[in-house]
């Protein structure tokens, strides 16, 4: 391998795999009602809270570039009309995102009839509105949000290829994340309809993750072009620093989620250092590409998928094992936490494993050909 020649993908397979690791843990870090144990003393909330801050460096956010960064691959190789492109997103995301809806939006009976708000869950599934955002917004479950903002980006790509070509416009993304912060306070402040208001926050999101794509088009331009190694390092220790300031800027959103034991409202830096900590990791991973990196993180990157759509399964599986066998009054937050993610994280993997081996489901992970395409040379699998 020459000096300025790039190195094969392995470190973002990497990054994709740790990203993996770390959403499991933010959702294995809370109550089994998803707050920081607001039962329970500070001391005994500083454990899981502390976790979560480590684990947040992860998060859907880091989803978004990576699927991104991706779609800047694709559309750069072969340069597909917008309508084609658009069109093998839809198949890729939202099939495996009809079926997962309508998985989660009745498997949430189970966790529902174990605690005791069984009535709550059945109310919704007789509304029709309520369904209507389950595949809309993505409500039947907390991470479900993800695949429909994901293709709602993926309808901006050509204005995200300004950045391969210019990738100083990466630094957008402080701008638009900017005025999605500015945009979202002041719609909390209005007296809406929480639904309505739903559908208002998520449209802003969108526009405002929008940054995130030139972000994820710029680094695919820089790696593109080729980076020496070199330089490679100095982005890598450049961005250790970036990330230790953004977890810096997080502290007290932690801090006081530990005082009052539930989740509070980013705003200020605590915000910037949330959503701008995905690209910082990113560029870590990047900077470390002429590392020598195990094939193992490529063999277990197709894998990630599956895992960020499985994992709540998993927990609440957990969570209702645990309750129905009185070993939750044994156990503080940081053996719940602790028991929750050496369980929930190997069965993730496992079941996604499982399913991309079952020709019959293996497309609801990104793993197959969906049932129509069966006969025809399966693709790659999903980002």
């Amino acid at each position: 391998m020459t000096q300025n020649s790039k190195p094969r993908l392995v470190w973002f397979d990497a990054n994709r795999v740790c990203a993996a690791f770390g959403v499991v843990l933010i959702h294995s870090t809370t109550d089994f009602g998803g707050q920081p144990f607001k039962d329970f003393t500070e001391g005994e909330r500083i454990f899981p809270v502390a976790l979560r801050s480590i684990a947040e460096f992860s998060g859907s956010e880091m989803f978004f570039l990576f699927s991104l960064f991706l779609m800047a691959m694709r559309v750069n190789k072969k340069m597909p009309s917008y309508s084609t492109a658009i069109a093998q997103q839809a198949e890729r995301l939202l099939v495996p995102f009809a079926f997962w809806t309508v998985f989660y939006a009745f498997f949430r009976l189970v966790k529902a009839d174990a605690f005791g708000y069984a009535p709550y869950i059945l109310n919704q599934l007789t509304d029709v509105n309520q369904w209507v955002s389950y595949f809309v917004l993505g409500r039947s479950q907390y991470h479900m949000h993800f695949l429909p903002t994901l293709f709602a980006l993926f309808m901006f790509y050509p204005v995200m290829r300004l950045a391969t070509r210019y990738p100083l416009l990466g630094l957008t993304v402080f701008a638009t994340l900017g005025a999605m912060n500015s945009a979202q306070g002041y719609i909390w402040s209005l007296d809406l309809d929480p639904l309505l208001r739903e559908y208002v926050i998520r449209l802003i999101k969108i526009f405002g993750y929008v940054g995130y794509g030139f972000a994820a088009f710029a680094i695919y331009g820089l790696w593109n072009d080729g980076i020496p190694r070199g330089e490679s390092k100095l982005i890598r220790k450049g961005s250790f620093y970036f990330a230790a300031m953004a977890y810096i800027a997080t502290l007290p959103f932690y801090g006081a989620s530990i005082v009052s034991g539930s989740w509070g409202y980013r705003s200020g830096w605590d915000f910037y250092g949330h959503f701008l900590m995905p690209i910082f990791m990113m560029l870590i991973f990047l900077g470390g590409q002429y590392r020598d990196w195990s094939p193992i993180w490529s063999k277990l990157a197709r894998y990630t998928f599956g895992v960020y759509l499985l994992h709540p399964m998993v927990i609440d599986l957990y969570d209702i094992a645990v309750v129905k066998s009185g070993l939750s009054k044994m156990m503080d937050p940081a053996l719940i936490v602790t028991s929750r993610y050496v369980i929930a994280l190997p069965l993730a993997f496992a079941t996604a494993v499982a399913l991309s081996r079952i020709k019959l489901v293996a497309w609801t992970i990104g793993l197959g050909p969906t049932p129509w395409n069966w006969r025809k040379p399966a693709g790659k699998a999903g980002s």
